[in-house]
């Protein structure tokens, strides 16, 4: 069983109070004793183990996901609609970075790329990977004028694409999906990443739907997940029974808006997860997820309560 340490934002709130109020009461001495903290140093404690943080971002009815790699790289899936660009932009930028190593766009539909065009200007972006699955919306276009614009070249994204493989600190990302080219609704089509980092595994499966499902069972892949990022917002045409049950996840983040107009996510979905043990979290419920492992364990924290 793998440590689960959950946080809100007004639970960081009340400690940094704390912290302030200790600081105008306290002596330096006293207020290290506040906090328990030792100063001497040990020359045999371990160097600080790297680690995986994966952001879920609230961006309403959409789907975006930030992910800090141990190697330090980072790598964007999805952006959300247009109007999310700058909150998305603004959110890298408040991590720290003015780089993305790596840019997945799942599929073409708006509420996916709507806002990559925006955020790509924005930043240096090492590599781009699409599946190829096309369609001639104004928003796919400038996606792909934009990626141009870069002197990019857009990688395919399809079952088998290594992303990473990192022996120091040890993970590796891998595009498990789509297995086939062909598929006529674009959902299917969509770019299915996992994230293995020693011992925990995060799954995101952009929209993709139970004809994906099963063609990835079909290919025997590994797809065993601590962590999930749910189908198609929870979509009843996702999440059968089969693949859940295959997937086994502890956690399942569902990407919805507040009151949408499809009812995301649907009973059918949420009860299947449900069934196997797996606890939900959804950004309409609980803004920003965020998820941190060292490779062993995973801490979650929530923007809302």
């Amino acid at each position: 069983m793998k440590g689960i340490i959950k946080k809100s934002a007004s639970a960081v709130l009340c400690l940094l109070l704390a912290a302030a109020a200790a600081l105008t009461l306290c002596s330096c001495d006293q207020l290290y004793e506040f906090f328990n903290y030792d100063l001497s140093i040990d020359e045999n404690e371990p160097e600080p183990v790297a680690q995986l943080v994966s952001h879920y971002i609230d961006v309403g009815q959409g789907d975006c996901s930030f992910i800090e790699l141990p190697d330090g790289t980072t790598m964007l899936i999805d952006a959300g609609v247009t109007d999310m660009a700058d909150s998305i932009a603004n959110y890298i930028r408040n991590l720290g970075y003015d780089r993305i190593d790596y840019v997945v766009a799942t599929h073409p539909h708006s509420d996916h790329i709507g806002g990559m065009r925006r955020v790509i200007n924005q930043f240096d972006v090492g590599s781009v990977y699409m599946p190829k699955a096309e369609t001639d919306t104004y928003t796919y276009e400038k996606l792909l004028k934009a990626v141009k614009d870069k002197g990019l070249k857009i990688k395919t994204a399809k079952a088998g694409v290594n992303i990473v493989n990192s022996t120091d600190p040890v993970f590796k990302v891998d595009i498990i999906a789509p297995v086939k080219q062909n598929y006529e609704d674009l959902n299917n089509a969509s770019a299915v990443i996992k994230i293995s980092y020693n011992d925990i595994s995060f799954l995101y499966m952009g929209d993709a739907e139970e004809i994906s499902e099963q063609d990835i069972l079909s290919s025997k892949a590994d797809i065993r997940a601590d962590i999930v990022k749910v189908g198609h917002h929870g979509s009843y045409n996702s999440s059968c029974k089969e693949f859940v049950e295959a997937v086994g996840a502890s956690y399942g983040i569902i990407s919805c808006g507040k009151g949408n107009d499809y009812g995301h996510p649907h009973k059918k979905a949420v009860d299947r997860w449900e069934k196997t043990g797996t606890t939900l979290l959804r950004t309409d419920q609980c803004g920003t997820i965020t998820v941190s492992s060292d490779g062993t364990n995973y801490y979650i924290e929530t923007e809302k309560e």
